[in-house]
């Protein structure tokens, strides 16, 4: 017996204001989440995107390709009813940021980081007040709680829905800074991803590319891009 699948039962897609956002509609009826929570965004222009998800479909509801709804889904269902603990896993990275572990040797690898990723900390310095230090190898070593604090503070006054979508260039990036980079740095998503590669990149330089590894790379990368959007939507940047 094959498996039962949702199937496209509408006619109209349509998106309306409410009090408290905005809704998807299908035909007279409001889009739900996963938990039955009705489906109201911030802005219009995520509504917009999901409405187009919808009316993409042709026959079969495939939520694969529906990227805004899944993260929209993932904002009210997770985010939104355990905001502090996400904010903590989040905040979390500063203390282990990929930023400040770098190589011993060789030189090139050294100079490339110092160079690339030397910037980084100096704008988060200069957009949070805080400096996190650098340390040589892969050991752990505890940065200072007064400069994790501001950063920490910022991360717990995001929204569900930018949470949401932080929450992803944080983990693919492993980086916290590099996740406020991209989130709402003057730089495009594409250079910080590239800096959150430079450690694998340089190996690839090194001894060839492993096409396994390049393919997995390829869907984090856009993965970490639809989340720069979606966070984006969240706060209607076009």
């Amino acid at each position: 017996m094959s498996e039962w699948k949702a199937k496209r039962f509408w006619s109209e897609v349509a998106c309306e204001a409410t009090k408290n956002g905005f809704e998807i509609r299908l035909d007279a009826r409001c889009v739900k989440t996963p938990a039955k929570t009705p489906l109201v965004v911030p802005t219009r222009a995520m509504a917009e995107a999901i409405a187009a998800e919808w009316d993409a479909v042709e026959t079969v509801i495939n939520p694969e390709v529906m990227p805004v709804t899944r993260s929209a889904n993932a904002a009210i269902d997770k985010v939104a009813v355990q905001h502090g603990e996400v904010a903590e896993m989040l905040a979390a990275y500063g203390d282990a940021d990929l930023l400040c572990y770098r190589a011993s040797s060789p030189q090139e690898l050294v100079r490339l980081q110092a160079e690339r990723w030397g910037p980084l900390l100096d704008w988060a310095e200069a957009t949070f007040g805080v400096r996190l230090a650098t340390r040589a190898g892969v050991i752990h070593a505890p940065q200072a709680p007064s400069a994790l604090a501001p950063l920490t503070a910022r991360v717990h006054g995001f929204s569900p829905f930018e949470l949401a979508a932080f929450h992803d260039l944080v983990s693919l990036s492993g980086s916290l800074i590099l996740g406020f980079a991209a989130a709402e740095g003057p730089y495009e998503v594409d250079a910080i991803w590239e800096l959150s590669r430079l450690d694998e990149a340089w190996q690839e330089a090194q001894w060839g590319r492993d096409d396994e590894a390049h393919e997995m790379a390829q869907i984090k990368r856009a993965a970490f891009v639809h989340a720069k959007r979606f966070f984006d939507m969240a706060r209607d940047i076009s």
